[in-house]
């Protein structure tokens, strides 16, 4: 804290209106802390160090070598706590100056080595700001540091790899005065920016026949590339990877070499992009390197630290075949010795490698097993490797694991844990390659293999599985992962389609062993009204059952027929899915997809089981699954009942199914049509009617591509059409239910029966529209006779349109009419109810009036009476001898009289309005505006 002395104040003159103004004192003298002795830290001595260039640099001095060392001495003395950011420019000229002179005079090795030491010390800044201001300098000062490794002297490339250790390693501790150390963040940032790894990848060829500053240079990079993606980018952008692989082997005694490019090719595969990592170990000297160091590791190494090292490179040698297929693991024979090391204890061998080698039970060797088994499924996608595997007897090796397991093991045997992973992952592996190696699959007797072990799965032994793998999920304490890698890999099998394959599970026994195990499954739990007994391993374990039965019974007469009655009861019960269930999550979607599929291909086909599918109202369930599934699913729905029609008693049961609020099979086809043509754009006015006649069945996609011209070998756009929706079996749907005569068929459903019912002639239309169109691009003009057909049939095909189009017309025009009649009808029914209203007002005001004026009653009385009279068939039957009178004498009503009369007493009222006005025959109750009274004649 500076002390300040003032020694006097000046006087001024102040003007009698301004007010004072504050006196400012006079500083004479400041007092640092430094003249106070209070300043902790050693005192920087600054050189000057454009003298220093001028003295290496000036023709007059350039020869003076010992005043040079001394100079450079002197500098390195001085700046013993580091150098400040503001003078590495200079700093780092002296040293390019004194390197280019190495060659010429080793005098200046030894000051260059003492410099470079001060340059592993954290750059000392005098202000903040430094970090920012002096940014670019310290980026190019680090670049120099690596451009320094030309120099060719071991001690100096040596130091320069210490002290970018050092650098980067070393916390600040330097205590300067006035300055302050840069810290460590911004130490390896600065590293980032630059290009030392660069640099460095690059100087490995400058280091063949030095070893020790090779080994440094290496772990440098090994240091670098541990948490630091632009570095890994920067090594690979040099490619930094084939560069270190391709000299994995050269002679070591240390063991470091190995190590060290093995941890640095680890952290660019982690930290830098694995493909760019993988194309540059892509070569033969690459892949020979690995395999010759893996080979030495396996046959060597003994130690703890050797087994991991060949782990490593093992998984380095899997990347690059994931990523390059077309890798030269054939040519360097890599890929045999990998099916040598893979099979040598299950298959014996008498080659050289593995006579004495043995795989313990710890868990580098048991991580070794795994990583061959997957490298050797990697490598199986290129189609050299299928025979070297098959001569290798892989599938062998791996359907040993295939078997139950057993509690008891030796002492030299895989514990439960681990032989229920390696099993596990054996028939992950064998998933892949048995399509891939049928014939060897067929030696190994898979299929009988498969079936016992399903077998064993289903029984009533104990087992408690581990599951702790990643194939083992779902499996803890139970055999689900065996039953599903097990059904996995008779699906992987069975997809291939190979007969012999399918006939060798089909002899087994297969397909009832499956139904028996999932008509169990279906009745221990009922997944259509819960799911927490189903999760998705169950569910995917059901639809790889149903999906294996599809395979196996498709096209196969005799194996549909051993399906049977019990495949159909098991099919239906899983149709029944409640449709709630499709959005669980669990994969319920795809349960339902292999039910339709194991019904299209197991009981369509087979009258014996299609007529039992029948009774079980088969029929009845995929039409109530049309109508609620996603449309993705009416695709195969509709194939399947299509080929079910082929049966003659199908169409009853068509005709017969109602759906939701009575909907038929015909109006769900119809709006399935309809919702088809919307998709794909096809042009329809509101009422659905065809507004282009020239194109009323292409889409818009059809029609914006137009006419191109193609070979006859490729498939047109109007016949790829049939394919890609679904109106073809909609129509042929049709074809079986026939045309007329369809109940629950509404106008507008009739309307597009009109264009379904011609869908064949329309397509016909299509396909000779593309074809003129295809002529005429190609410039190509037919005959005279065929041009007269072409014309002929482009007019029919319009025709037939225009017909259509006046049909629907007709629809919608006897639509509209019955829509007026209906309108009538509804406003007749209105009148008459008012009609009736008014007449009921009526009879009451005429019986108030009879009842309150006799003379009104008296006339009402004759009219009755004269009414009765003209009802009789003879007129003057009053007149003869047995008439009798049955009225009562003195009875003044106009009603019928009997033994009891009802008679209405009306209340006094002022006058007949109040009377009308209180009085709605419609509106009240009549019981509540009439009183009666019961007398006795």
């Amino acid at each position: 804290m500076a002390v300040v002395q003032t020694v006097g104040q000046s006087k001024r003159l102040q003007s009698s209106l301004e007010p004072d103004k504050a006196r400012i004192p006079l500083v004479t003298h400041i007092i640092t802390d430094d003249d106070l002795g209070i300043v902790e830290g050693s005192k920087l001595q600054q050189v000057n160090l454009k003298r220093v260039i001028k003295l290496l640099t000036d023709p007059h001095s350039m020869m003076l070598y010992e005043r040079h060392v001394h100079a450079l001495t002197r500098m390195a003395r001085h700046y013993n706590k580091g150098f400040p950011m503001k003078d590495l420019v200079m700093v780092f000229k002296i040293l390019n100056v004194c390197a280019d002179r190495v060659d010429s005079n080793p005098i200046y090795e030894q000051p260059i080595i003492e410099i470079l030491k001060l340059c592993s010390f954290p750059f000392l800044m005098e202000k903040s700001s430094d970090e920012l201001v002096y940014e670019q300098i310290v980026v190019e000062s680090i670049s120099q540091l690596g451009y320094l490794m030309r120099i060719p002297s071991s001690d100096v490339r040596k130091q320069i790899c210490d002290t970018l250790l050092l650098f980067t390693s070393m916390k600040p501790t330097q205590d300067v005065q006035n300055f302050k150390p840069a810290d460590l963040a911004f130490n390896r940032k600065m590293i980032e920016f630059s290009d030392i790894s660069e640099t460095l990848v690059k100087s490995l060829a400058l280091l063949e026949t030095d070893l020790p500053a090779k080994l440094k240079v290496l772990e440098i990079l090994q240091i670098f590339s541990k948490n630091s993606v632009k570095n890994c980018d920067q090594m690979l952008f040099v490619d930094g990877g084939r560069r270190i692989c391709s000299r994995l082997m050269d002679p070591d005694s240390s063991g470091q070499l190995l190590f060290r490019s093995v941890e640095t090719l680890w952290n660019l595969m982690e930290n830098g992009d694995k493909a760019v990592l993988a194309k540059q170990l892509n070569n033969l000297t690459c892949i020979s390197q690995l395999r010759d160091a893996f080979v030495y590791q396996l046959t060597q190494g003994y130690s703890h630290y050797d087994r991991q090292l060949r782990n490593d490179l093992l998984v380095i040698a899997t990347l690059v075949a994931s990523q390059c297929p077309e890798a030269p693991f054939v040519e360097t024979g890599f890929a045999k010795q990998l099916t040598l090391f893979a099979t040598f204890q299950e298959v014996k061998s008498h080659n050289a490698l593995v006579r004495h080698l043995k795989l313990l039970t710890n868990h580098e060797d048991f991580e070794l097993r795994k990583l061959l088994f997957n490298i050797l499924v990697v490598l199986s996608k290129d189609s050299t490797v299928v025979s070297i595997l098959s001569d290798g007897h892989l599938l062998l090796a791996l359907f040993s694991f295939v078997h139950a397991n057993d509690k008891k093991t030796g002492p030299r045997e895989w514990n439960p844990a681990q032989f229920e992973e390696l099993q596990l992952q054996a028939m992950a592996c064998l998933c892949t390659l048995c399509p891939l190696l049928l014939e060897d699959y067929m030696t190994c007797q898979g299929s009988t293999r498969l079936l016992l072990l399903l077998e064993w799965c289903v029984g009533p032994d104990e087992f408690c599985g581990q599951g702790n793998s990643f194939h083992g999920t779902g499996g803890r304490g139970n055999k689900k992962a065996q039953m599903r890698h097990c059904l996995r890999l008779m699906r992987s099998v069975v997809s291939t389609e190979d007969e012999v394959v399918l006939q060798d599970l089909a002899d087994q026994g297969a397909i009832n062993q499956l139904i028996a195990l999932c008509t169990k499954w279906v009745l221990n739990t009922a997944f259509t009204q819960r799911t927490d007994e189903n999760d998705v391993v169950e569910i995917e374990m059901q639809s790889d059952i149903l999906f294996i039965l599809s395979c196996l019974c498709d096209g196969d007469m005799h194996r549909k027929e051993l399906f049977g009655v019990q495949g159909v009861d098991m099919v239906v019960r899983y149709l029944r899915t409640d449709t709630r269930l499709l959005n669980s999550g669990l994969g319920h979607h795809k349960l339902l997809l292999a039910s339709i599929d194991c019904t299209w291909c197991a009981i369509v086909g087979c009258f014996v089981t299609e007529d039992y599918f029948l009774e079980k109202e088969g029929v009845f369930l995929l039409f109530d699954l049309l109508e609620v599934c996603p449309k993705n699913m009416h695709n195969v729905i509709l194939g399947c009942l299509l080929d079910l029609c082929e049966n003659p008693k199908t169409v009853n049961h068509v005709l017969t199914w109602r759906g939701k609020d009575g909907c038929t099979a015909s109006h769900l086809l119809c709006q399935i049509w309809r919702l088809e043509e919307s998709e794909i754009g096809v042009r329809r006015d509101t009422q659905g009617a065809i507004t282009d006649v020239h194109h009323p069945l292409m889409g818009h996609i059809q029609v914006e591509m137009g006419t191109v011209a193609m070979p006859a070998s490729c498939v047109s756009q109007a016949i790829a059409d049939v394919g890609e929706n679904m109106r073809a079996k909609v129509y042929s749907l049709f074809c079986k239910m026939g045309f007329t005569d369809l109940p629950g068929l509404t106008v507008e459903d009739h309307v597009t029966l009109t264009i379904i019912e011609k869908y064949l002639d329309f397509k016909m239309g299509e396909v000779w529209t593309e074809t003129i169109g295809e002529l005429q691009a190609e410039q190509v003009r037919p005959v005279t006779p065929d041009q007269e057909a072409i014309e002929a049939i482009t007019r029919a095909i319009e025709e037939r349109a225009q017909i259509v189009v006046t049909t629907q017309s007709e629809l919608l025009e006897a639509q509209k009419n019955q829509d007026i009649l209906d309108e009538q009808e509804f406003y007749a029914d209105i009148r008459e109810n008012h009609r009736q209203k008014e007449k009921a007002i009526a009879d009451f005001n005429d019986y108030v009036s009879r009842t309150s004026n006799f003379a009104l009653l008296k006339a009402a009385k004759e009219r009755q009476e004269i009414s009765i009279d003209a009802s009789r068939m003879q007129p003057k039957y009053k007149e003869q001898e047995h008439f009798h009178n049955v009225d009562l004498p003195n009875l003044t009503t106009t009603v019928f009289s009997g033994k009891h009369v009802t008679v209405m007493n009306i209340p006094k009222h002022s006058n007949d309005d109040d009377i009308e006005s209180k009085f709605e025959p419609v509106l009240e109750p009549m019981m509540e505006r009439r009183i009666f009274k019961h007398l006795t004649m």
